[in-house]
């Protein structure tokens, strides 16, 4: 009776759910350190979909909007968290908790 619980247990937890290793990575979890104007960028960004207007908000060129993007591409990837697209970064900024589903 024993050796049929063990193997019982034993399939049972071998069925579990378990977290992916990467979801319990401490590397996954990371936030880059984005300096206030990066951030600002970015959500402006994410909210108007519009290169051209965030520079016009911001009073920036357009050069300086996109250096702000790739900066803070590079950051996230630095940590493991690389985010090319910008339906990567707008997965990043709700993760990081920099904006809501609601405020898109």
């Amino acid at each position: 009776m024993t050796a049929a619980l063990d193997q019982y247990l034993h399939r049972s937890s071998a069925l579990a759910v378990r977290p992916t290793p990467h979801a319990m990575s401490p590397q996954a979890m990371r936030k880059p350190s984005l300096s206030p104007r990066e951030v600002e960028v970015l959500l402006r960004w994410l909210r108007c979909d519009s290169k051209n207007t965030v520079a016009a908000d911001l009073f920036l060129s357009i050069g300086t909007v996109n250096t702000h993007l790739a900066r803070i591409r590079a950051k996230y990837s630095q940590v493991g968290r690389s985010a090319p697209t910008k339906a990567a970064l707008v997965a990043r900024a709700v993760q990081d908790g920099l904006i809501s589903l609601d405020e898109l």
